[in-house]
């Protein structure tokens, strides 16, 4: 009888989190629609080329999906010193991604490109505006990357409960996926 209830309990979790994810991407689906409906005005910048640290950050983001997939494998298998050693990875790979993120946001003050104000314009608010929202979702991932981290050092994880660590993995290899569509939008969205 207990495992049916935590079986319920894991599918009623999961169930909100891809509302949740939705729900994220209609967001983010609105802001594209108001870059694209945007670009039709007298002021938009056309020529406009996104830093080269979003293109690192890019790389590095699909990197750690990569090892955060790693560590749900070998949580499966029961592999614990090796499912921390993938989190771990995860974790400095999310933190070189803020660090580039904000190299990138950098690169564009010091182009002129700034948020608001008498230099600022409608199409870098957009670009500044999507990325730090972005990014603050980022941030949150990392906040349950972090819990992860925790209850693996608790040996929550194994072959029969991989309910945490699979959410975990769901939300980052989404927030890669839609940092993947944004840098693409922004690049060739002219």
């Amino acid at each position: 009888m207990t495992q049916l209830k935590e079986s319920k309990q894991s599918r009623a979790r999961k169930m909100m989190l891809w509302f949740g994810i939705a729900s994220l991407l209609m967001t983010f689906a609105g802001w594209t629609s108001a870059y694209i409906v945007s670009s039709r005005r007298e002021d938009w910048l056309t020529d406009f080329e996104l830093p080269q640290a979003f293109w690192i950050s890019t790389t590095i983001l699909i990197i750690s999906s990569l090892t955060y997939w790693m560590a749900v494998r070998s949580a499966k298998q029961d592999a614990q010193g090796k499912t921390r050693g993938w989190l771990y990875l995860t974790l400095a790979l999310g933190l070189a991604f803020v660090a580039f993120q904000f190299k990138g946001f950098s690169a564009m003050i010091a182009s002129g490109y700034y948020f608001t104000g008498p230099t600022s314009s409608i199409t870098l608010s957009y670009v500044y505006l999507i990325a730090m929202v972005h990014l603050l979702h980022v941030a949150v991932g990392l906040i349950s990357l972090g819990v992860v981290i925790y209850q693996q050092h608790k040996g929550a994880y194994g072959p029969g409960n991989m309910t945490g660590i699979e959410m975990g993995s769901t939300f980052w290899h989404f927030l890669d996926f839609l940092w993947l569509y944004l840098v693409l939008f922004f690049a060739f969205y002219r």
